[in-house]
């Protein structure tokens, strides 16, 4: 049976989960938070979605707001980013390590209707790249191994 990130058990998979990270020298208040400042190449941009009050205010920001200062190159970018702010995530917090770990072998999916390449979309056809993030961690962290 899949993991999904929407179930209280493991909602620190989700970027928009209340779990501060230090990513690249700077505290930021959610992964979605850095995801979305590293995306943007303007350094007031960087700091304006940092201290957004929400991570979805975070990213209307970096898509609305900001979306002439995106990385010209995010696209051959962003799923390195995304593995380097989960690895810090999982580092930075045991709760992180222990539903990793809680996981098991099962697959890892990001049950979003609405997203496509992140998640699996509202049949199920989707990419799920977050969710395989998450599950190529799992297998490469020793830690979890124990």
């Amino acid at each position: 049976m899949p993991i999904n990130f929407y179930t209280p058990e493991f909602y620190v998979f989700n970027n928009f989960s209340a779990h501060a990270i230090e990513f690249r020298g700077v505290l930021y208040p959610t992964a979605e938070h850095a995801y979305q400042a590293a995306k943007c190449t303007d350094w007031h941009g960087k700091e304006e979605i940092r201290h957004a009050r929400s991570p979805y205010l975070a990213k209307s920001l970096a898509n609305e707001k900001y979306r002439a200062a995106r990385d010209p190159d995010w696209d051959s970018k962003k799923l390195a980013v995304v593995e380097e702010i989960l690895w810090t995530k999982l580092a930075q917090h045991p709760e992180a390590q222990e539903a990793l770990k809680a996981s098991g072998g099962e697959d890892i999916v990001e049950d979003s209707p609405t997203d496509y390449f992140w998640g699996a979309g509202a049949d199920g056809t989707g990419q799920n790249m977050f969710g395989k993030i998450w599950m190529k961690i799992r297998e490469d962290n020793e830690l979890l191994q124990t």
